[in-house]
């Protein structure tokens, strides 16, 4: 794991800056790699081998590493934790041959439910999951995520199976840690290159969507908007390069 950097107004520790080189060659080789050999099924969800995607990940890049990013906190001073409403998030960047991507993961059972008040197992098992997440932003088993969709389609509208509570009176730093999530949100956008990636970015963060759109409902119809704009863009492109 790469050392800690400075840390930035909303509690994040910021990303250092990214070299364009040779990532086209990496990412074209992480996604030709068949990773069924190495993922296991618990419930309806299939997990990649944290260990065995990391060997991939300094097998094409020797120089290769991940850093956990972590938040103020009144009781603790820094936690990996991003604390939302009694649940929590973690992030990790990843940096192969010279750029960083950045993914987060909320910390959830084996149903895919938030866990109230995480133990540090859990909070662990989160951060090795999320790791191996932000490589699939680099190709390696993005495959897997396939068919667990979409942001909001018209005629295929993903409904969760219970809606959060709007919150009588919402934490401070919660409501940060809301705002910084759409923030994050809005941006992978930029990432996404393909529009079934973008309906996998969408439904890897239902969970804490769905928080979003109960306690900052504004925030959520931005982040809903600029998530369609883009699909449609998305598909347009991509219905006219057939």
């Amino acid at each position: 794991m790469s050392k800690q950097g400075p840390v930035n107004q909303s509690g994040v520790q910021e990303t250092t800056a990214e070299s364009q080189s040779g990532v086209t060659n990496i990412e074209h080789r992480l996604l030709k790699l068949n990773v069924n050999d190495h993922t296991e099924k618990k419930q309806n969800l299939t997990y990649l081998s944290w260990a065995w995607a990391w060997q991939q990940a300094l097998l094409a890049d020797p120089h290769a590493t991940f850093r956990v990013h972590t938040f103020s906190t009144a009781q603790d001073g820094a936690s990996p934790v991003m604390n939302i409403n009694g649940t929590g998030m973690v992030w990790v960047d990843v940096t192969l041959n010279g750029r960083t991507r950045t993914g987060f993961l909320p910390i959830m059972d084996h149903r895919n439910k938030p866990i109230p008040e995480p133990d540090a197992f859990q909070v662990n098992t989160a951060i090795m999951r999320c790791m191996t997440k932000t490589l699939a932003l680099f190709g390696l088993g993005l495959y897997i995520y396939a068919g667990e969709d979409l942001p909001y389609d018209e005629e295929e509208e993903v409904k969760p199976e219970a809606k959060p509570e709007p919150r009588q009176e919402t934490d401070s730093q919660a409501v940060k840690n809301l705002e910084f999530f759409a923030e994050k949100m809005v941006g992978m956008v930029n990432i996404a290159q393909t529009s079934k990636e973008l309906r996998e970015f969408w439904k890897a963060n239902q969970a804490q969507l769905d928080q979003l759109k109960a306690d900052l409902p504004d925030h959520f119809s931005t982040v809903l908007s600029r998530f369609k704009e883009a699909q449609q863009a998305m598909k347009a492109a991509e219905a006219a390069s057939e």
